[in-house]
């Protein structure tokens, strides 16, 4: 098996003495960049397996190193940042962001968004006829969902929802994302509308809906599934 490859793009020293070694104990190769120009070089010429990048850096924005990565690669990418507004976290992953972290951050949390990121994008890579989150299944052909071996009833959209994030599963999804992809352009804004799909899919599939561990909010961002 190849050592998965991680390239972090970050200015602050330390977080590269911090985790140079902490990925290396987990298996991993590490990359480092200390800009956004030297990481989109790495990225093209060492092509690495998943990009952990900070969004203050030198020379630009790290939303500008994600706009310009997504011209020509589909590589997970985990924002790590000290930014805490709820747009900068929006913006990011509107541009293909795939997860964040907030600085600081514990080394374990970031190894699961990491893990999570690249299984999600290998997953990707061949779509699958049967989705699965936790003990539910999505028939994607067949439009049909399993619940612990029981078929449950749900109607048009809240089918497409819930395979939509189950196409997305472990990745941090926006209410934009959502809202464009299920139900067009024109619904975009439309988040009141998209947190009662929400709460009618939870009553249906969540074991416990008042605490989900299906369908999980990120505060004033969007949605990820459990696993």
């Amino acid at each position: 098996m190849s050592i998965l490859r991680v390239l972090v793009i970050d200015d602050e020293p330390a977080i590269h003495r911090f985790m140079g070694p902490a990925l290396t104990a987990n298996g991993y190769e590490t990359l480092r960049a200390d800009n956004g120009a030297d990481g989109l070089a790495l990225a093209a010429t060492r092509q690495p397996d998943v990009i952990v990048l900070d969004l203050g850096l030198p020379d630009m924005d790290g939303k500008e190193v994600i706009r310009r990565l997504r011209t020509w690669s589909d590589v997970p990418v985990v924002v790590l940042s000290a930014r805490d507004r709820e747009i900068e976290k929006i913006e990011a992953l509107d541009l293909g962001a795939d997860d964040f972290v907030n600085k600081p951050f514990g080394m374990g949390e970031l190894m699961a968004r990491l893990r999570a990121a690249l299984r999600h994008h290998i997953q990707s890579k061949g779509e699958t006829p049967v989705l699965k989150i936790g003990e539910v299944e999505i028939d994607v052909p067949r439009h049909r969902v399993m619940r612990g071996g029981e078929e449950v009833k749900l109607t048009r959209k809240e089918f497409d929802l819930i395979a939509f994030l189950a196409r997305h599963a472990g990745k941090v999804v926006t209410h934009r994302q959502i809202l464009k992809e299920v139900w067009g352009p024109a619904h975009e804004h439309d988040t009141q509308y998209l947190r009662v799909y929400i709460g009618q899919l939870r009553a249906k599939l969540e074991a416990d809906p008042a605490n989900p561990a299906l369908v999980i909010t990120e505060p004033g961002v969007g949605y990820r599934t459990g696993d």
